[in-house]
């Protein structure tokens, strides 16, 4: 029987490294991954295709709407290709899945495919695919087994017209009319991609805004923005059936009144979150605890209940983010080879890959409210800036808010061209706990979209923006 140090169950951006950090820090590390190919949801079904779809139809969309106004004609008729927008999206996924096996080679890191479960706590069984069962043992064990797209309890998947992300990652037509429920991440970004290519596409949404988590001017802005785009969006909705006959989907929805409105189309993409996956692990074997919601039960260093067992990521209390779950896994590592870490949670970026793109982090004026806390706000149009003009990217804005007596920024948020990238200037500046004045007196390169940070933060600081 193999031993090792450590154990790593899932190889998404959570499991991979802190796998590559524990073999840094001079562990003997395993990982194991179910399926045949590393990465997790992320690599595989998630954020690097999802962004692969985006970037591809953004072109195509450029292409016939944008590119004579910058002088560029093209004769013919400019067709999608979606076999081959599918295709170049699953070469993207098979070079970076394949960039993390080198990374597990190079790191000396045993990687072993098979279904893991616990028979105790240090040893785990390995099923594979051939019915064949391994056993390891291990000092220690990282679970980061992550998350899978959740359902309502009435709707029936049935993976072809009734489907979820991955299924909408690799259709072979360009759907008529796209029903999106959940007006999130993932069906305004998937939703996105298929509007730019021709389908209609009804956003149907329970809560009263979009991306409710975010800030309420990011909500407002990115609807106003996708209406422009002939997204039709149908809030405080309650999906009560999603009903396939044929080639039709019928979704029915009580509205805000209470009344029954029903909507038409070819494919539905359900899209209401996801869930923590724990299916096989055999946790009770171990003796690790589950919190409500099926999430497993961590104390603040990410360890379970059972002293060597930790877990990380999407399976966990917290939001699901790639770059959260790689926090953690290095997190995780440092502390086993007893290092001090930390993670400040108010400091992990969100992001919304849309057009234009959505990023925050820190509070939101909701969140500052409802603490009570005396704060004021800066904010600056993207369309004042010469850089949006130049690119025709001028929709969004960027919002400081900042205490009022300290100026120490309390949040930060973006909807424009770029702000996916832009918003780790935010994350700098927090972790430093600058000051609104102090980004405000920071030299940013012109032209470019980051002015908009040093102008919003301007305008924070006695209300000083030069551009508006």
């Amino acid at each position: 029987m193999s031993s090792y140090d450590v154990a790593i169950i899932g190889s998404g951006p959570g499991g991979y490294v802190a796998a590559i950090r524990c073999a840094q820090l001079g562990m003997k590390t395993a990982i194991i991954e179910k399926y045949s190919t590393l990465g997790g949801t992320c690599l595989n079904v998630g954020c690097i295709p999802s962004k692969a779809l985006l970037d591809s139809s953004h072109h195509y969309e450029d292409a016939i709407k944008h590119f004579e106004e910058h002088g560029i004609d093209i004769p013919g008729e400019i067709k999608v290709n979606l076999e081959q927008m599918i295709s170049r999206k699953q070469s993207v996924v098979d070079q970076t899945t394949k960039g993390i096996q080198f990374l597990m080679d190079k790191n000396k890191i045993d990687v072993f495919e098979g279904l893991g479960s616990f028979s105790d706590s240090t040893h785990i069984n390995i099923k594979k695919n051939d019915g064949k069962v391994e056993t390891i043992e291990a000092k220690n064990t990282i679970i980061a087994t992550g998350s899978k797209p959740s359902t309502l309890p009435f709707i029936k998947l049935d993976k072809e017209r009734v489907i979820t992300s991955t299924e909408a990652l690799k259709l072979k037509e360009i759907p008529k009319h796209l029903i999106v429920i959940g007006g999130g991440v993932i069906g305004l970004e998937l939703g996105q991609v298929y509007k730019r290519l021709g389908a209609e596409v009804t956003v149907i949404e329970f809560m009263d805004r979009i991306i409710p988590g975010m800030d309420g001017a990011l909500s407002k802005e990115l609807m106003k923005v996708m209406k422009k785009q002939k997204v039709k969006f149908s809030l405080s909705h309650k999906v009560k059936s999603v009903e396939r006959k044929g080639d039709e989907v019928i979704v029915k929805a009580d509205d805000k009144k209470g009344q029954e409105v029903e909507f038409k189309g070819d494919y539905c993409l359900v899209s209401v979150g996801r869930h923590a996956y724990t299916e096989g692990l055999n946790l009770d074997a171990a003796g690790v605890q589950l919190e409500e919601r099926g999430k497993i039960a961590v104390n603040e260093h990410l360890q379970t209940n059972i002293s060597n067992i930790y877990a990380i990521g999407d399976v966990i209390k917290g939001a699901m983010l790639a770059h959260k779950a790689e926090e953690e896994g290095a997190l995780v590592a440092e502390q086993l080879a007893g290092q001090k870490p930390h993670i400040d949670y108010n400091l992990i970026p969100g992001v919304v890959y849309t057009w234009p793109e959505v990023a925050a982090v820190g509070k939101t004026e909701e969140e500052l409210k409802e603490a009570g806390v005396d704060y004021k706000v800066g904010q600056f149009p993207m369309r004042a800036l010469g850089r949006a003009r130049a690119s025709m990217d001028t929709d969004g804005f960027v919002k400081i808010l900042a205490d009022t007596k300290t100026d120490e920024v309390l949040g930060i948020h973006m909807i424009g061209a770029r702000v996916a990238d832009l918003i780790a200037e935010g994350v700098t500046a927090m972790e430093f706990r600058a000051s609104a004045e102090d980004i405000s007196r920071m030299s940013h390169a012109h032209p470019t979209y980051a002015e908009a940070v040093k102008e919003a933060a301007l305008a924070a600081t006695d209300d000083r923006a030069l551009h508006v």
